[in-house]
């Protein structure tokens, strides 16, 4: 069942999300050549405590980090190590912010100095597809409108979108009803309503979608080893166009 918010609930949302995004301005300071993955997940951890929340993936099923760190190959999952970013790798950042019991989850794909172009050309399109699966997130389209959209997008580019993973609802849990697929026919599924909260977050390979998994059983990677890019927005469903409540102004 997908849960309809109250007002109330969303405002809980939205406080939690603004510390999220105040968290990747952070990011946006720390992240450079030579900075230890680790270093970065302590920074956050503290930073989201001050705040008087708390990291939402540390301990979510495990999990023995507060942020995931995915370079390159790494689809999702990556967990913070003492490995230093490097020039010319592409990193993906993906956090969650628990306040009060209601949660909020964004991810960003950062470039670390200069990239090829067809690696940065993957990042426009993930990002792209994003802003088009949400642009999609109008009440009364159904769920798969937004599935549909990204897969266009994305493999009219030549890319390829992730099909083991997904995006989900949110709001009092981490992961909530439904889930959203990147790839899909139109006109599928529940029609959305206002109220509804959702994590939108295209995963996107340079080359095929098939994915596989580290030892470590969290860190997701490409199976053929080529980059993959990450961006993700919690957006909530109005009367009017979706609003992105994890975007910086």
């Amino acid at each position: 069942m997908i849960n309809i918010k109250s007002i109330r609930e969303i405002e809980l949302i939205k406080r939690s999300s603004e510390i999220l995004i105040e968290t990747f301005q952070l990011i946006d300071r720390l992240i450079e050549p030579g900075i230890v993955t680790r270093q970065i997940d302590r920074e956050v951890e503290k930073f989201i405590l001050s705040k008087g929340a708390k990291p939402a993936f540390k301990g979510y099923r495990g999990f023995p980090a507060s942020v995931c760190i995915s370079i390159d190959d790494q689809v999702v999952h990556g967990i913070p190590n003492d490995r230093k970013l490097e020039l010319g790798q592409i990193v993906g950042i993906d956090i969650g912010v628990e306040k009060k019991n209601y949660f909020s989850d964004a991810a960003k794909t950062y470039q670390i100095g200069e990239i090829t172009d067809d690696i940065k050309r993957l990042l426009q399109i993930t990002e792209q597809a994003l802003q088009r699966g949400i642009d999609a997130a109008q009440e009364n389209h159904r769920l798969s409108d937004i599935s549909h959209v990204i897969q266009q997008h994305v493999e009219k580019a030549g890319f390829s979108v992730v099909r083991d993973l997904v995006g989900h609802g949110i709001g009092k849990q981490l992961h909530e009803d439904p889930q959203i697929p990147n790839y899909g026919k139109p006109n599928q599924g529940p029609r959305l309503k206002p109220g509804m909260v959702l994590a939108i977050e295209p995963m996107v390979n340079m080359g095929d979608y098939r994915v596989v998994f580290d030892n470590d059983k969290w860190t997701v990677r490409t199976a053929d080893g080529l980059p993959s890019a990450h961006f993700e927005h919690t957006v909530l469903i109005t009367n009017n166009q979706p609003e992105i409540l994890t975007l910086g102004r």
